[in-house]
């Protein structure tokens, strides 16, 4: 006989199985839930070494708002100065990993929509193996998409992936609105935040390497261009007029801007590699800043060196590298520069628009892998920027340091996690000042040491030169003679000529 108690209790304790589009649903519905980034922290939190941050105000100044319209007349002068928002839509495809992996390259992307200036009204996430190489989603979730754009009122997609250029075509018919994939977001964001000549231009080529094979042409002004040719007698059909020869024009332009743009950043490397011979000629060791955007390098380097550079909570903040001048515990002179951030699945237009300011990471005697501690997946970032430097030649080769900063947000189990996978780390943060001494002490400990020993006795009026073995070399002992300046110690090759030159005999 049934306990009619005990069934209802059953009943109660049943879970029925969720589909996947509900998983997917939640993860959507978490990324929007945060305020849609990763950026949930909110204002920027700076410290006294971050200096005044004029660049933060210049750059806030022109962030753009919601609710100000472009045209001149509707708008005060003091509006126009600031751009209308756009209102975005997330699209994913959610292939392999677990439902976690997918709202953590979802919030990631709400995160880089927003700091290109977007804000973000919804997500869609679909759950298939691969993506339909029609319209990215399939048919019908791309009509699904497209009621969902009409009912918030987004003027744009953002697809968390790379679009073919058909697909973005077949997807924009659908959808009747901008369509954005993640490498055209970073690179405006780039576009946007770039200030050197330099970094004009390489994120100008980047750009223009994106666009050509997306060149797309419509109606009498720019047809676009027929699919092939029948029986060698021209292009058929559809072909011919204006169009094409308007394609054409426009893809030479390109290719033409593109060869100037790289003579230009040719031309500027020289200068770059001129200030590395020096500091190498002068046996200054250098370290390099790296790691993922927004991981904290910028206050690191301020915390370490007091230079004042731009802080922001916002990803690619850094685009253009700082080097500064510093001092290990032991009196000893070294550089640190500061490098651009690294995102997962970095478009390779990027990667090799930047390649000579990348090539810091390689020249440099030491590697500063700065890593955020508190994000939900820092493994996946540091195999994100392991990546990058696979690219580079010569940057495996060296030595590295694991900084695990944000200490004083992250769990005690994910930094445990992380220092037994990486055992050359330490753990700091670069806001509260946490373990800051312990890196410096690691830095000395790593850096290269000089490899030629000196006993000489340096006159008195050549003190130029014991100034620089303070600087440079490691000093075992130091006496002040009748004659001179005793000096034991160990110096760099160039440095030890010179002082056995000018040293005179006991």
């Amino acid at each position: 006989m049934n306990d009619p108690q005990h069934t209802t209790h059953e009943a109660e304790a049943y879970d029925p199985p969720r589909s996947v589009q509900d998983v997917a649903d939640d993860v959507v519905a978490r990324v929007l839930a945060r305020a849609g980034t990763a950026l949930q922290d909110g204002a920027t939190v700076h410290s006294s070494f971050d200096g005044d941050q004029l660049d933060l105000e210049e750059r806030t100044s022109l962030r753009r708002v919601a609710g100000l319209s472009t045209e001149l007349e509707d708008v005060t002068e003091v509006e126009y100065r600031q751009l209308r928002l756009e209102k975005v839509v997330l699209v994913g495809v959610w292939g392999t990993g677990t439902a976690e992996d997918a709202e953590i390259s979802l919030r990631e992307l709400a995160a880089l929509a927003e700091t290109a200036g977007s804000e973000v009204l919804d997500g869609v996430i679909q759950r298939r193996r691969t993506p339909d190489p029609g319209t990215y989603l399939g048919s019908g979730k791309a009509a699904e998409l497209a009621m969902l754009v009409a009912s918030v009122g987004a003027d744009t997609v953002v697809v968390d992936g790379e679009l073919a250029p058909s697909q973005r075509r077949a997807l924009e018919d659908i959808v009747r609105v901008k369509v954005v994939d993640r490498t055209a977001l970073i690179l405006d964001i780039f576009a946007q935040h770039a200030k050197s000549r330099e970094g004009k231009a390489q994120v100008e080529l980047a750009q223009l390497e994106y666009l050509l094979p997306r060149l797309r042409g419509w109606g009498e002004s720019m047809s676009r261009q027929a699919g092939g040719q029948v029986g060698g007698a021209g292009a058929g059909m559809g072909s011919r007029g204006p169009g094409e020869t308007k394609i054409e024009l426009d893809r030479r332009r390109i290719r033409n801007r593109m060869a100037k743009l790289r003579r230009e950043i040719a031309a500027m490397e020289p200068a770059r590699r001129t200030k590395r011979a020096s500091r190498k000629k002068n046996a200054i060791p250098s370290v390099a800043i790296a790691g993922y955007t927004n991981a904290g390098k910028s206050s690191l380097l301020n915390r370490l060196t007091n230079a004042g550079v731009l802080v922001e909570n916002a990803l690619f903040a850094t685009l253009d590298p700082t080097v500064r001048r510093a001092e290990t515990t032991d009196g000893r002179v070294y550089t640190l520069a500061d490098t651009v951030g690294f995102v997962r699945a970095l478009p390779h237009q990027l990667v090799e628009a930047f390649r000579s300011t990348l090539e810091e990471v390689a020249d440099a005697d030491l590697l500063l892998h700065v890593v955020d501690a508190s994000h939900p997946d820092p493994e996946g970032q540091i195999a994100a920027v392991r990546h990058v430097f696979a690219d580079i030649p010569g940057a495996m080769d060296v030595p590295e340091i694991i900084v695990l900063n944000k200490a004083d947000r992250a769990s005690a189990e994910a930094i445990a996690r992380l220092r037994s996978r990486e055992v050359h780390s330490v753990v700091v943060s670069a806001h509260t000042g946490e373990g800051i001494a312990e890196l410096q002490a690691l830095i000395a400990d790593q850096l290269p040491r000089p490899g030629v020993a000196v006993d000489v006795v340096v006159p008195y009026d050549r003190g130029d030169l014991v100034s620089r073995v303070h600087e440079h070399g490691d000093i075992d002992a130091e006496e002040h003679t009748p004659l001179g300046t005793a000096l034991r110690a160990r110096v760099d090759e160039a440095l030890a000529a010179e002082l056995e030159a000018a040293s005179v005999a006991r």
